[in-house]
C-alpha cells in the first residue's frame, strides 16, 4: 500500500491541531479553576531565549499552514500573530484545519519532487516536497506544538501524552 503525500500530511497536522487546541481549552479552564492569570500561562516560556506560549502555538499553526499550501503549489498566507487568549489561540487551531482541509488530494499528491523553497534569515534553503514535509515541517510543527504542551504542563495544566497525541 502506497501513502500518498496528502494522506501522511493534512490528516496529520489536523488531529495535531485539534489536540493543541484541545490542550489550550483545557488550559484555559486550569486557569479558571486555580484563579491563575491566563496572561501568566499565555506569556510563559521555558527558558528566556525560548518562545512564549503564544508564539509556540502561531508558529505550529504557520507550520501547517505553510506546509500545505507550498506543497500543493499555492500561495502561503500571512495571518497576524494578535492572539492574546486561550480562546483565540484554539481558534486559530481550527481555522488553521479549515485552512488545509480546503486542499484536496489531487493538489498535494505528487508534490514529492516539488521543488520548495524556503527564504531564512540565514539564507534560502531548497528541499523536493517530500524532504521539506518529513525533514522540516512535520518536525517544525512537532517542535513548537511539544513546547506549548511542556509549558503547559510545566505549569501545571493536567495533561498527559493522550492529550498531545489527540486520543
Amino acid at each position: 500500500m502506497t501513502l500518498s503525500m496528502h494522506q501522511a500530511s493534512v490528516p496529520v497536522f489536523d488531529r495535531h491541531l485539534g489536540a493543541l487546541a484541545t490542550i489550550l481549552t483545557k488550559a484555559a479552564a486550569h486557569a479558571e479553576a486555580r484563579k491563575i492569570d491566563p496572561a501568566a500561562l499565555i506569556q510563559f516560556r521555558l527558558y528566556p531565549d525560548m518562545f512564549t506560549l503564544a508564539r509556540q502555538v502561531q508558529i505550529a499553526s504557520d507550520a501547517a499552514k505553510g506546509a500545505i499550501a507550498r506543497l500543493a503549489g499555492a500561495e502561503v498566507p500571512a495571518w497576524e500573530d494578535t492572539e492574546t487568549t486561550f480562546e483565540q489561540l484554539a481558534a486559530r487551531c481550527v481555522h488553521t484545519q479549515r485552512f488545509i482541509a480546503g486542499f484536496t488530494p489531487e493538489q498535494i499528491d505528487g508534490s514529492e519532487d516539488r521543488e520548495i523553497i524556503l527564504t531564512m534569515r540565514a539564507g534560502s534553503l531548497t528541499f523536493t516536497g517530500q524532504q521539506y514535509m518529513l525533514n522540516f515541517a512535520m518536525p517544525n510543527f512537532y517542535f513548537h506544538a511539544s513546547m506549548t504542551y511542556a509549558i503547559l504542563r510545566h505549569n501545571g495544566v493536567e495533561i498527559g501524552k493522550r492529550d498531545f497525541l489527540g486520543t
